[in-house]
């Protein structure tokens, strides 16, 4: 990854992946030995430590594609390494009131556009 466009792309990818909740889609995101820490302190065994692992993670318990929705923004790209801000908001259903959560995503891309190592940070806003 060398530009702002390629981490764009992918960040589109993964909203389609996430909306999507097939295997397939997302799986071709990441590589066969991807990396994926939903916290920045989870070290390589705590986090989903291949592909498949995070396909399961995922899908263990996916969210309803209606019930949210996210905007992302490609900040910066240094060499395979990429920063993105995000926005998520959960709608509000039932008992759950609406949620809105701010992302940094910490990407690394090889040469084929797939994730070799991702790193979430979230923070929920406040009400």
């Amino acid at each position: 990854m060398t530009e702002l466009g390629a981490l764009d792309n992918w960040l589109d990818r993964y909203i389609v992946a996430w909306r999507s909740n097939d295997a397939d889609t997302i799986r071709d995101l990441f590589t066969h030995d991807a990396v994926y820490r939903w916290h920045p302190w989870e070290s390589l065994t705590e986090g989903a430590r291949d592909r498949e692992e995070i396909v399961d993670a995922w899908l263990k318990e996916p969210d309803d594609p209606e019930s949210w929705t996210m905007l992302c923004e490609p900040l910066a790209v240094n060499g395979d390494l990429g920063v993105a801000r995000c926005v998520t908001t959960y709608r509000a259903s039932g008992d759950t009131p609406k949620r809105r959560y701010h992302n940094i995503l910490i990407v690394r891309l090889n040469h084929e556009g797939r994730c070799t190592d991702f790193t979430e940070l979230f923070m929920q806003e406040p009400d």
